[in-house]
């Protein structure tokens, strides 16, 4: 047998993560200002129909399918910034776009989706997130990409427009960009072979 290593980079992700899912489930809609950089994960409680498999089940308090995985860290620290720089809001700031952008939705209801957070020192924040995605393939992370998308910037118009934005149109710049490479069918196609496939394997498991 392997001998356990606790600085094992997998291990170091799991103490991350662990932590993470023992923080309290909050309302997204109930957000408000705190400091740090960190992970998060944002659940669905809604009847969108096609999220009906990642509908998590808010009258038993049952909370184990993320909808989407983030990160947050401090500004400038993917260009080499100041190691010591305070983080600020990065966190904060990160989880209030979504929020905007849920609200901008014109079919979900952004009082249908609630968060949990972990505020973590900079150097852990790839580390859980990659795992949290590698653990739950949440379809906002790994099937229907763009939610977590800024705005183009100036020299950027020829962008396409994402997938999220193309099944829950609403986001304002979203509606000046040419249309998503893959057509709304083909999206739903990608959605209903991956619900196909997490069905199989829970009943495998």
């Amino acid at each position: 047998m392997k001998a356990y290593n606790p600085l094992e980079k997998r291990n170091l992700a799991e103490s991350v993560v662990n932590e993470l899912l023992e923080v309290p489930i909050s309302p997204l809609e109930a957000l408000s200002s705190f400091e740090g950089a960190g992970v998060y994960v944002i659940y669905y409680t809604g009847d969108f129909e096609l999220y009906s498999h990642y509908k998590n089940d808010i009258e038993n308090g049952v909370f184990d399918k993320p909808i989407y995985v983030g990160k947050a860290s401090p500004k400038g620290s993917r260009k080499g910034g100041d190691f010591d720089a305070a983080p600020g809001q990065a966190l904060y700031n990160r989880l209030k776009k979504h929020l905007a952008s849920l609200r901008y939705a014109n079919n979900l209801d952004s009082h249908d989706f609630y968060f949990r957070y972990l505020v973590v020192d900079d150097i852990w924040v790839p580390l859980g997130e990659a795992l949290l995605i590698s653990k739950y393939r949440p379809i906002w992370n790994v099937t229907i990409e763009g939610f977590g998308i800024n705005a183009p910037g100036n020299g950027r118009e020829a962008q396409k427009r994402s997938q999220w934005d193309t099944l829950h149109p609403g986001r304002p710049y979203a509606a000046n960009l040419a249309p998503a490479i893959l057509s709304q069918e083909q999206i739903l196609a990608n959605l209903a072979e991956t619900d196909k496939s997490t069905q199989e394997n829970d009943l495998e498991t």
